[in-house]
């Protein structure tokens, strides 16, 4: 058995707290303007206050925050309007376009389809109307026919 004389050292040369760790995803970014922009974040309204948190906890810095939301708002409402992802493969690109030029061009027949109906119904309910005024006119005492 072999002994080590000397004290023991940390194998990954790492500190464990501060602002020189390498490991920031796993630890935080703790920097004071960090912990400032939480605290009142969560003086002024919690459910932010916790994203702000969340945030410093993935070791990512609250200056950040902005650019990155709206980042990923536009991301959100891009999708909603068309085919925004790409992937390295053309042929799997051009037959996920197929399918959004589909998946589209079914909605616009529906939408056709549910806007001719709407209209046959609203003139099957003019006949309808028309017929049974045209009833009630005739069985009126003292009207005229025409």
């Amino acid at each position: 058995m072999s002994s080590s004389s000397g004290t023991t050292v940390n194998q990954s040369n790492e500190k464990s707290w501060g602002p020189c760790r390498t490991n920031r995803a796993r630890k935080g970014n703790w920097s004071g303007f960090n912990i400032a922009v939480m605290v009142l974040s969560f003086v002024f309204f919690w459910p932010v206050g916790l994203v702000v948190l969340f945030w410093i906890l993935n070791g990512r810095n609250v200056q950040d925050l902005p650019g990155a939301i709206s980042r990923k708002w536009s991301e959100m409402r891009g999708k909603s309007h068309g085919f925004t992802f790409q992937s390295d493969n053309s042929v799997f690109n051009d037959f996920q376009q197929t399918q959004y030029d589909r998946i589209n061009e079914i909605k616009h027949e529906i939408k056709m389809r549910s806007d001719r109906f709407s209209e046959y119904r609203a003139d099957a309910k003019r006949r309808a109307d028309q017929e049974e005024f045209n009833q009630f006119m005739a069985s009126s005492p003292g009207s005229t026919q025409q």
